[in-house]
């Protein structure tokens, strides 16, 4: 019988590992004629009591697993070694919350059977969501595809399920820097996506506020696009140009008006701009040799410490 993998990425969700497994073992009874279910929980160094859950539950069900890290990596972390530890033949990443939805594991497997590589869910509204959040994610999707070869959905979820090959081809991009979302498209194959109504977390608070988002947001930008040294290219060519248009005006009035251009302010004003400009230039150049200068570390992406 063909196995499925489910990869469950935690960080501080004591509260939600029993009501999340109750709904997925239902999905497993209705499935268990079809597949074998194995659950790989990632505990991402998690302050609370998530690791004695954890080993709670995996001495409670033979199927269940669990990575300890020695310290919090970050999401991406527990993503990659998840799938590293699949070994599915059918892999899907499902939150501890809730907010995707286990019910609708039957409809992504008989989209499978239909020869599709990978179910995607996406969010079909943005219900419950802050307004501000909403907004910003809203336009990061517009900017990305704007600016990228590689295309991005609005309001996809990390929750899918995959086959084998789609995970192994995954697995061998070997970058430290990992932005998953685009690396799922990037992969390529057949996708089809499911659409859900949003919903809210079963219990306890989310680890992601705004500025953690927007953060995330700027890695997706620094992965998979160059337009941000373009943009700081294009600035430095518009400003080059303004600063001799204003030379040659400068020289035009000496000859033809007599006298200098009135008042400093102005001239402050110009330099603080060109400043202003250079000094981004070489953030946006910063970040990217940054980037290179993790990758050349050859660090691993993650440590575990514990497993079962």
């Amino acid at each position: 019988m063909r196995k499925i993998s489910i990869v469950v990425p935690c960080y501080n969700e004591q509260e939600t590992i029993y009501p999340f497994l109750e709904e997925t073992q239902k999905i497993e009874q209705k499935l268990k004629k079809q597949l074998v279910f194995d659950y790989i929980f990632v505990n991402d160094g998690s302050k609370d009591d998530t690791l004695n859950v954890l080993r709670e539950v995996a001495s409670r069900f033979p199927n269940v697993h669990y990575l300890s890290f020695s310290r919090n990596f970050g999401k991406e972390a527990g993503l990659l070694a998840g799938l590293e530890a699949a070994t599915g033949d059918f892999i899907t990443v499902m939150d501890a919350d809730l907010q995707d939805p286990p019910e609708l594991l039957i409809d992504m497997y008989t989209k499978i059977q239909e020869g599709y590589d990978v179910v995607a869910t996406r969010r079909a509204d943005r219900k419950g969501e802050p307004v501000i959040r909403s907004f910003f994610s809203k336009m990061f999707y517009k900017i990305i595809n704007a600016v990228s070869n590689t295309e991005m959905v609005d309001g996809v979820r990390d929750f899918r399920l995959m086959t084998r090959q789609v995970v192994d081809s995954i697995l061998e991009l070997e970058e430290v820097n990992r932005f998953s979302k685009g690396l799922f498209s990037w992969v390529g194959f057949d996708v089809t996506y499911i659409s859900y109504e949003n919903r809210e977390r079963v219990a306890g608070e989310t680890s992601w506020n705004f500025w953690s988002l927007l953060k995330y947001s700027m890695d997706g930008f620094i992965n998979f696009s160059e337009a941000p040294l373009n943009l700081s290219m294009w600035a430095g060519g518009i400003s080059f140009i303004a600063s001799l248009l204003g030379i040659i005006t400068i020289i035009i009035r000496k000859l033809t008006i007599g006298g200098s251009v009135s008042g400093w302010a102005s001239l402050v004003c110009i330099i603080l701009f060109i400043g202003g400009i250079q000094l981004l230039a070489l953030g946006i150049i910063g970040k990217y040799v940054a980037k290179i200068f993790l990758e050349t570390k050859k660090r691993p992406v993650y440590i575990i410490k514990e497993k079962k």
